[in-house]
């Protein structure tokens, strides 16, 4: 111990700890055996073997309640062989009545109620019984049953400290199974995760392939047979192909929705004119063809993001406003922002716009507002685009206004992660 003006320092020395004080060192040794590991096998049969050691029992097992709280179910032992003993009544034995009445009980082995539990443990050469209930969260989780083959002397003290010691197995059981929970969670979601992946691409896979085999077909059919049709023959061969080209982009899209949430990143410089470039030069013939002004940052910037992940983002952004801005849409304008740590992207354009409520649900899957009635989509574009800002560390969101247009804003850190 050093004395540091009016403060007192002490440096923490476990050893000289356990020499000073008999009872913190039991504490001590067990509370950091404990701690060691989160398998319940392990550390039920440990922290039984300590207490046997410590405080001089001969043989021992430990009890945890099952899911129906009806009964007491074996899970550690040691020197007591667990033939007829694996499961105990909550109204038979000291075991139950420690657990039914939340109490610590000790007492010969001659002086209980059940004859034939007598005879066992005595033919086991066992004379004295103790009972510790394993108390976590005031909820029994067990009990820990010791035996030995003398009497022995209890004080309060030392009720006090098997009391104690009983509460942390608890705490350390209720932890280890909550973590066999958890685990068995994550398993099972992984597992979900496999199925839906498989059957998403397969799905998709499943749809492409006729989808691909019935364009083809009908496509003959017009090209032979065009002369023969009439007009409702060519209608219907006209819906035919529409519906076989949504199908298409439709397993397009799931398959571009898996790889988003399952290809790694790929974090590089890229200048954002080369990107815009890109863009415009995609829709510009639809841009032309409806006289719909383009307008891009002329500030020279440059990005650290997964370059085919920015191109997504204003591919459907743009998609989505040259899809359903409506009629009178005349200007998509790209915007580009930043502040001390993150870059923010927009498109903007002035069409028909909604309600600032319903935009939020843009980004979920398969949702398509009333607005895109009519028009070909498959509800996974901006659903999409929020997985991209998911895995760069950013978000996205919409700023829209009825009659007024609609802007969707992406924001990413300056400094993205490496891998996800």
């Amino acid at each position: 111990m050093e004395t540091l003006g009016d403060c007192m320092s002490v440096q923490y020395d476990g050893s000289l700890i356990q020499q000073r004080n008999r009872k913190i060192a039991i504490l001590l040794d067990i509370s950091n055996f404990l701690a060691s590991s989160l398998r319940l096998e392990h550390i039920l049969d440990g922290a039984l073997s300590r207490v046997l050691d410590h405080f001089g029992f001969e043989g021992g097992r430990i009890y945890l309640m099952d899911e129906d709280e009806k009964h007491l179910m074996l899970a550690a032992h040691s020197g007591i062989e667990p033939m007829g003993l694996e499961t105990v009544g909550l109204d038979e034995g000291f075991s139950g009545k420690a657990a039914r009445t939340r109490s610590f009980l000790a007492g010969r082995v001659r002086d209980l109620e059940d004859r034939q539990r007598v005879r066992l443990l005595l033919g086991k050469g066992y004379e004295m019984i103790v009972c510790v209930p394993l108390i976590a969260l005031d909820r029994v989780v067990g009990v820990m049953n010791l035996a030995t083959d003398r009497v022995i002397e209890l004080d309060q003290n030392k009720i006090d400290l098997l009391m104690i010691v009983g509460n942390q197995i608890a705490t350390a059981a209720n932890n280890a199974l909550l973590y066999e929970e958890v685990q068995g969670k994550v398993k099972e979601l992984k597992e979900k995760k496999e199925t839906i992946k498989f059957f998403a691409y397969s799905v998709s896979h499943d749809l492409k392939s006729p989808a691909v085999g019935l364009h083809g077909l009908v496509q003959r059919l017009q090209q032979r047979y065009a002369a023969t049709l009439d007009e409702k023959g060519k209608e219907v061969c006209g819906q035919i192909l529409k519906t076989s080209n949504h199908i298409l982009t439709l397993s397009e899209k799931i398959n571009a929705y898996i790889a988003t949430k399952e290809l790694p990143l790929e974090i590089e410089k890229t200048p954002l004119s080369e990107i815009t470039e890109l863009i415009r030069t995609e829709f510009e013939p639809i841009l032309r063809e409806r006289n719909i002004r383009w307008t891009e940052p002329s500030q020279p910037t440059e990005v650290e993001a997964d370059r085919s992940a920015l191109i997504r983002f204003f591919q459907n952004c743009v998609d989505n406003a040259l899809k359903y801005g409506g009629e009178g849409l005349t200007e998509v304008r790209i915007e580009h922002e930043e502040d001390r740590d993150s870059h923010i992207f927009s498109v903007h354009d002035d069409g028909v716009g909604m309600k600032q409520e319903d935009a939020e649900e843009l980004f979920e899957l398969f949702q398509r507002h009333e607005t895109s009635n009519g028009v070909d989509g498959s509800g996974l574009g901006l659903a999409i685009v929020k997985e991209l800002a998911r895995r760069h560390g950013g978000r996205v969101w919409a700023e829209t206004e009825e009659g007024k247009g609609t802007a969707f804003f992406l924001s990413i850190p300056k400094a993205p992660p490496r891998a996800s």
